[in-house]
């Protein structure tokens, strides 16, 4: 298929095509969250204070997750969990054989020892997820894709994992709208390949205004 250019009435191939679309939504994306940032800073400052006053630690969580083409790079949140987190999943998982296949095949727990009590509120609002903002100011993510994964989860993936490395990873995406933690890992897989696969700008546009109402009834949260 060609593509013309309205001003110039030059054919575009479909890789550039592509291209012109995909730097529209990173101008949307810095656009966007530099406004939201500036919007919600009392915000910010209002949970960073309740974080502290809550448990011992830092504000900020960060982790490594696997971006674009398979750069890594550091991922904020809110921190929603004690300082000792990792330590205690190990061994949380050893003495609960339920826990333990939850964690297998989702990736998280639906009653989770490790989140403190302003956490659990920080959660199911997914506010702990605002920070990201920031990486996606830095260019690392987008505001709609799939979920930014860790290196171990690469596997799980199989031959979607193609898909899942020829875009940023969002804050928002198919999964956070179709169930997020009550989908198995497989459907995670296969809703983020959906997405690579039928994107467009209108498509993230309506993930974007679908995301609110499940952020506000907050369903699948955990």
């Amino acid at each position: 298929m060609r593509y013309y250019n309205p001003i110039s009435g030059l054919a575009l191939s479909d890789a550039d095509h592509l291209a012109r679309r995909q730097a529209g939504k990173h101008i949307i994306d810095i656009a966007i969250a530099a406004v939201g940032l500036m919007c919600i800073i009392p915000l910010l400052l209002l949970i960073a204070a309740a974080i502290k006053f809550d448990s011992a630690g830092p504000v900020f969580y960060r982790q490594v997750r696997i971006g674009r083409f398979g750069r890594p790079f550091t991922c904020f949140k809110f921190r929603s969990m004690v300082v000792n987190a990792d330590v205690l999943l190990g061994q949380y998982l050893r003495a609960n054989e339920s826990a333990l296949l939850e964690w297998s095949q989702k990736q998280k727990l639906g009653s989770d020892p490790r989140v403190t009590r302003v956490g659990d509120f920080l959660r199911r609002s997914s506010l702990d997820e605002l920070p990201q903002l920031i990486n996606v100011l830095l260019g690392q993510m987008s505001l709609v894709g799939p979920r930014p994964i860790v290196e171990s989860e690469m596997t799980k993936y199989g031959d979607a994992i193609g898909c899942y490395l020829s875009v940023k990873p969002g804050i928002t995406g198919l999964w956070q709208i179709s169930g997020r933690s009550d989908c198995s890992y497989d459907e995670r897989v296969a809703l983020d390949t959906a997405y690579v696969t039928d994107w467009s700008l209108s498509n993230d546009f309506i993930i974007l205004v679908k995301t609110i109402p499940v952020v506000l009834q907050q369903h699948g949260s955990c």
